[in-house]
């Protein structure tokens, strides 16, 4: 699979004959897209199993899976609902058109095809579908800290919540690599509350950093200020360049006291408590709460007595189900 740009939109193009594939390949990259070809309905499902297009281009009749068969079967798939089809067909008899809406197609291109007419509907439904994945998510995340950001660190879009907590201590925190002016560009909403319009640098290096490095499915960044300890994690894409994020915060202070408070324990077995529920081990717990390992076996031992538990995994499940998570 050859290497595509992060900035432009992806195309693919399915069609039998190499001719029309050199043509439409070069009308659509003279008007900015970025272009994958397909000789054949198996090999169209191939090229979708390694990355998802922005729009396909398909010849409705080709040998052996025709267009009709081929989009039947990627609709069959959830992750290509919004996957917007345009048919390419010399069949312009109703049913052939009917046909091809019925199987999930949403527009058709008659042939010979013009390529001016099919930059212009490309361009359409292109336009429609990202636009259509950005207000699912942005439903879909309304409620959490979420947000999503270019990989130049400009953010898109981000939730109240999210814009709460990216203004509060990651600006104070030192950068983890060379800080970059236009991350940590700061302007004044329209309530006279900081809006965060590129994230701030130690976050736009780290996803710059995390992109270059080869993006696995999910991964996160923490912080800690102020006692209260936020961890950002990159859920995915948006569209093409464009990533989702998420913000979780946690108040340690404030869940320690709640595990003292409910389990009679003391502050300092309420903080092992805590980060024993968290997969640390003795050794992490000490390095983190600052005690001699001999010290963090003497409060487990206290821990469980107060919890009328014998083992970590017990006292562990104990303070998850106490905490909510």
């Amino acid at each position: 699979m050859p290497s595509l740009p992060e900035d432009k939109p992806i195309i693919l193009i399915v069609d039998d004959t190499p001719d029309n594939l050199a043509l439409l390949s070069d009308t659509l990259q003279s008007a900015g897209y970025a272009v994958l070809m397909a000789l054949d309905g198996a090999s169209a499902i191939d090229r979708l199993a390694l990355i998802t297009p922005d729009a396909v281009l398909l010849d409705a009749m080709m040998p052996g899976m025709d267009g009709f068969e081929t989009c039947r079967l990627i609709k069959q798939d959830l992750r290509y609902q919004h996957l917007p089809i345009i048919f390419m067909t010399a069949l312009t008899e109703s049913e052939h058109v009917v046909q091809g809406f019925r199987v999930g197609g949403v527009d058709y291109v008659t042939k010979p095809v013009r390529p001016s007419e099919v930059v212009a509907r490309i361009a359409a439904h292109v336009q429609r579908s990202q636009a259509q994945r950005q207000a699912d998510l942005v439903l879909e995340m309304g409620m959490k800290a979420a947000l999503i950001a270019r990989s130049s660190g400009e953010i898109v879009w981000q939730s109240d919540l999210a814009r709460q907590r990216l203004t509060l201590g990651w600006q104070a925190e030192p950068p983890i690599a060379a800080a970059s002016d236009r991350a940590s560009e700061i302007t004044k909403s329209n309530e006279g509350h900081r809006s965060v319009t590129a994230l701030p640098a130690p976050l736009g290096e780290w996803l710059q950093r995390w992109i270059a490095e080869g993006a696995d499915t999910q991964v996160s960044l923490e912080r800690v200020h102020g006692g209260v300890r936020r961890i950002v994690r990159v859920l995915g894409r948006a569209s093409r360049g464009d990533w989702v994020m998420l913000i979780d915060e946690y108040d340690d202070t404030a869940q320690a006291i709640d595990l003292s408070t409910r389990f009679g324990l003391t502050a300092r077995e309420a903080e092992v408590l805590l980060w024993l529920s968290r997969g640390k081990t003795n050794r992490d717990i000490s390095d983190i709460v600052g005690m001699a390992p001999r010290t963090v076996n003497k409060h487990l031992e206290h821990i469980f007595a107060k919890l009328n538990v014998e083992t970590r995994a017990a006292a562990t499940a104990i303070a998850i189900q106490a905490s909510g998570r």
